[in-house]
């Protein structure tokens, strides 16, 4: 199949124009403080493969658009799986339930030429076959690497998604996203006892690089290997004691335990345990976490969001000191400072907020093997499964999928069933050591919010956290 060479012929066939799009935006926000058309085309596909042979796959196609007013605090939205001038008539009859725009019109998101990630459609460059054939060949090599191995799953999906924000100002932004991810879980029986481990790898990239062996390879090495550590473990401790966490991933757990409460809705309406704090030192010295959607290639980077702001850095706290919050327009509107390039949204079908892209805490200067050392007793976090938080409270319990025993200042037994519980605000003060060996994670991220889902990534360097409570089963 060949492709248009313009991605907007996704979005403007026989019953949409684009000159048609913003006219009748125009008319229908015309009353509105602020507000969009956001019209989306989006293709997806999945493969999953199971007990040695392919179990699933999955392609679809879906197209439709959102059409959004806002005045005040006020917002009207109505969305279509249809792209025609007669849905976004209809769709416009729900804006005037808003209270016409008493002050000034919010000013067009500014202009960039920034080109992040590539427009090709990582779908149509490999074929069926080629896609079916790297997880059969991940499947017998993992299946080869240790007789121990049980089970293998594979699991490789991509999407390739346009969007066009149509503004009744005459602003028009067209973003072309990409996204690919590659999952390789492996379990492992000895004498009786079952583990297992995974690994996932992605972003805004063509399958040519998950199809690359040395990935892949990686991929089968890691997850084996922490399903054989697993095979090893024993119960995990419980009480308050020191935890050394890990790069990269394990900065899912500030996404969480302190990402969200950063996000403007929340502190807009202080509702969030940051409301109200700018200026003030909220973690340890040294700490500096921002959001940053502008990363290469990343797969919680935009170009633009999904109001047409572009990304950027967004620094959130900078040495303990909180600097601002991730914001979306409405919420910056309403507080008097800058959008951030937060706005996001899962799909045409949902209204914008404000929302994490890649959330990270940069690295400081301390050597993490020294950092190991000053651990008499403790635990070191290498990978995080799931987790809850309250945004008022930030109260917070994260699963460790990977996590050892420390014993004077050295590497003991691997643990299961270790749960880290604690609030945001708190373990930032409790940060006593920041490594040298800052890492993002490997692009698998996945955020939920308000029944939303977002790709977004995290990243953190070396931690060493006094006090923290630790949920286990043994003493």
């Amino acid at each position: 199949m060949t492709l248009s060479p313009d991605p907007r012929s996704f979005l403007y066939r026989d019953q949409l124009s684009p000159e048609a799009a913003q006219r009748l935006t125009a008319a229908a926000l015309g009353a509105a403080d602020d507000g969009e058309l956001f019209l989306q085309y989006r293709r997806a596909e999945a493969f999953g493969f199971d007990d040695g042979r392919l179990k699933t796959a999955s392609y679809d196609t879906n197209a439709g658009f959102g059409l959004r007013a806002v005045s005040g605090e006020m917002t009207a939205f109505a969305h279509a799986n249809e792209l025609s001038e007669a849905a976004i008539k209809r769709a416009a009859e729900t804006m005037t339930l808003i209270d016409p725009a008493q002050g000034a019109k919010a000013a067009a998101p500014a202009g960039t030429n920034a080109r992040l990630y590539t427009d090709a459609d990582p779908l149509d460059l490999v074929p069926f076959a080629d896609k079916v054939n790297l997880c059969q060949r991940i499947d017998a090599a993992a299946r080869a690497r240790d007789p121990r191995v049980a089970q293998v799953s594979v699991g490789l999906s991509g999407t390739w998604s346009v969007v066009e924000i149509v503004r009744a100002d005459g602003f028009v932004a067209t973003d072309v996203r990409p996204l690919v991810r590659l999952n390789i879980q492996v379990v492992v029986e000895s004498n009786g006892r079952r583990e297992t481990g995974s690994f996932g790898i992605g972003g805004r990239y063509l399958y040519e690089r998950l199809f690359d062996e040395a990935t892949w390879n990686r991929g089968i090495d890691e997850a084996l290997a922490q399903a054989l550590v697993n095979l090893d473990s024993v119960a995990a401790p419980a009480g308050e004691m020191t935890v050394l966490l890990g790069p990269g991933w394990p900065g899912v757990l500030l996404h969480e335990a302190i990402g969200h409460g950063l996000e403007g809705d929340f502190n807009r309406k202080g509702t969030s345990a940051f409301s109200g704090r700018v200026g003030e030192r909220v973690a340890a010295p040294g700490i500096t976490i921002v959001d940053d959607g502008s990363i290469q290639d990343r797969r919680g980077s935009l170009t633009i969001d999904d109001e047409g702001t572009p990304t950027r850095e967004t620094v959130l706290i900078e040495d303990g000191i909180l600097k601002g919050y991730m914001q979306d327009r409405l919420n910056a509107r309403l507080m008097g400072v800058a959008a951030t390039g937060n706005g996001r949204r899962e799909s045409f079908a949902h209204a914008p907020m404000p929302r994490m892209t890649n959330t990270f805490m940069k690295g400081g200067g301390d050597d993490p093997a020294e950092l190991l050392s000053r651990v008499k007793k403790g635990i070191f976090a290498k990978s995080f499964g799931g987790g809850q938080v309250d945004i008022v409270s930030g109260k917070f319990v994260f699963s460790c999928t990977e996590a050892y025993r420390i014993e004077d200042g050295k590497l003991g037994a691997p643990i299961k069933g270790a749960t880290i519980i604690g609030d945001g605000p708190t373990v930032l003060t409790k940060v006593t050591g920041i490594g040298d060996d800052f890492a993002l994670d490997e692009g698998v991220g996945v955020c939920g919010k308000g029944g939303q889902s977002v790709p977004a990534g995290v990243g953190q360097p070396t931690l060493l956290c006094e006090g923290m409570t630790l949920g286990g089963t043994a003493a």
